[in-house]
């Protein structure tokens, strides 16, 4: 029988084979000292993904999904089909550096108050991703747009403030599903994660989820992860930006339907709005 707590990696994949395999060489290369299993769950890639890991990881769970069922839904069948009491969501275009995943748990274990921990996020070039913040809405999402935006022109003002603010352990609104630490019991209790989010809003609306049960979300400098982001995005960016603005009207529904209205009209304006 297995000490508890005991840890579940979910993975979701789709035709991404070559991050996944980076992802599970480096999870399995240094694994993770806490009991845990890792479940992939494949969104019906046509890239070799499930056959790599088969032949690669043949002690790796995965789960072969009829169709693309999307982020959201995907983490969900991975979720239930696991069984550790704590549950972290990783994205297949991560790196797990030594130590990382540990340092992660024992800094969410640290504080009982809270029911998620995110980990200081860095690109390939080791720069600090503002991966938290404060609740979405018009105002908050435009100054994250343009903080990163001037943090990746390489803005130097700009750029000390968010690995000064990275480097603080602290409480926060959200952290990023990039990898998102939760205990299972109190995902289990807001429903997991709200499958309207085809992709992009479902980390968010799922820490406001956990805030509404009057649980915290802690983000915490002492993990570090790698995220390779934008490569979906580079590789398919018509479909990538669709897909964004359809989960961040379905955000607005749910959480300002007030303004819902007046970002239908914008992105009519600009020829953005989904069909």
């Amino acid at each position: 029988m297995t000490s508890s707590p005991t840890l579940s990696i979910v993975i979701v994949n789709y035709n991404a084979q070559a991050h996944l395999e980076n992802c599970l060489a480096s999870l399995t290369s240094s694994t993770p000292a806490i009991p845990h299993d890792i479940v992939v769950v494949d969104n019906a890639s046509t890239d070799g993904s499930v056959q790599a890991v088969r032949t690669r990881w043949p002690g790796i769970a995965i789960i072969e999904q009829p169709s693309n069922t999307g982020f959201a839904a995907g983490n969900n069948v991975g979720i239930r089909a696991s069984t550790g009491t704590l549950i972290l969501l990783l994205n297949n275009d991560t790196i797990v550096p030594a130590g990382a995943i540990d340092a992660l748990v024992a800094a969410l274990l640290a504080h009982p108050d809270a029911a998620v921990a995110g980990p200081r996020l860095l690109d390939e070039a080791g720069r600090t991703e503002l991966s938290f913040g404060p609740m979405i809405s018009p105002l908050n999402e435009l100054r994250q747009k343009w903080t990163m935006r001037l943090h990746g022109r390489g803005v130097k003002a700009v750029s000390t403030w968010i690995e000064r603010r990275a480097g603080r352990e602290q409480y926060v609104d959200w952290v990023s599903g990039a990898c998102l630490l939760v205990h299972r019991a109190d995902a289990e209790r807001v429903g997991l994660l709200d499958e309207r989010y085809f992709l992009y809003a479902e980390d968010v609306d799922f820490c406001a989820a956990i805030r509404g049960q009057r649980r915290r979300v802690l983000y915490t400098p002492v993990a570090r992860i790698v995220h390779l982001r934008g490569r979906s995005r580079a590789t398919a960016p018509v479909a990538m930006n669709a897909a964004y603005r359809r989960s961040q009207l379905a955000f607005y529904d749910k959480h300002h339907p007030r303004w819902a209205p007046i970002l239908r009209l914008y992105l009519g304006v600009k020829g953005q709005l989904p069909r």
